[in-house]
């Protein structure tokens, strides 16, 4: 492993991480926000099955829709899992009745300001109640890539960095996917979190007095 990955590592993907570290005060935040977790239906836009089942909480049952594969495992009976796009729910998954819709770091990579408003849309017509986070466009290091600034390049220059930068899970060899890859994510300001979500609050997350992250709540 090199020095970057051990350094990513460090700060990202291990148990006792920042991020790991990060991810579990946000769980025990929005636990704190729906107390009667362990009574709802929960559907869970663009998640995982491994995410909740790695979480310190647990709602009555949840349901995660996803554009990916199923899980390689069963998951539990509480855990169901589809494979669906958020932005075009069918009846089977929209006509059900859910208590809460949650999401984390979807929205910005369901792609373009129509998609977002269709992603929107559903949030808002899924359940009363809701938490929708998503990395701020403006944080210093992009939360993806973990690259200063990432998110302000010229995609040509993005995409160098996609095949270059160690702290990349997995660098792209190919320029033309590269490009592809730098372009899919397309983080938000605050002022279109309340243009999606004008009835919502609006929070922030923090990391040393900046806004990190930005959170959409509908108690």
């Amino acid at each position: 492993m090199s020095r970057l990955n051990a350094l990513r590592r460090r700060f990202v993907d291990a148990p006792d991480s920042l991020g790991a570290k990060a991810r579990a005060k946000r769980w025990q935040w929005f636990a704190d926000n729906f107390p009667d977790l362990g009574e709802m239906n929960v559907i869970d836009l663009g998640g995982t099955a491994s995410a909740w089942l790695r979480a310190p909480i647990r709602p009555a049952h949840v349901r995660v829709v996803n554009l990916g594969d199923s899980p390689a495992e069963e998951p539990p009976s509480w855990i169901t899992f589809d494979t669906g796009d958020a932005c075009d729910l069918p009846s089977s998954i929209r006509d059900d009745k859910y208590d809460l819709v949650f999401s984390n770091a979807v929205i910005e990579h369901v792609g373009g300001h129509y998609r977002r408003q269709k992603f929107a849309d559903a949030v808002h017509e899924l359940a009363p109640r809701h938490w929708v986070q998503t990395p701020y466009r403006y944080f210093p290091i992009e939360p993806h890539y973990l690259f200063p600034g990432f998110q302000f390049l010229p995609v040509n220059v993005r995409a160098e960095v996609l095949r270059k930068w160690p702290l990349i899970h997995t660098p792209s060899s190919d320029k033309i996917g590269a490009r592809h890859t730098a372009m899919e994510v397309e983080l938000l300001s605050i002022t279109e979190m309340r243009l999606y979500f004008p009835t919502s609050q609006i929070r922030f997350e923090r990391l040393g007095g900046l806004v990190k992250s930005v959170i959409a709540v509908q108690i």
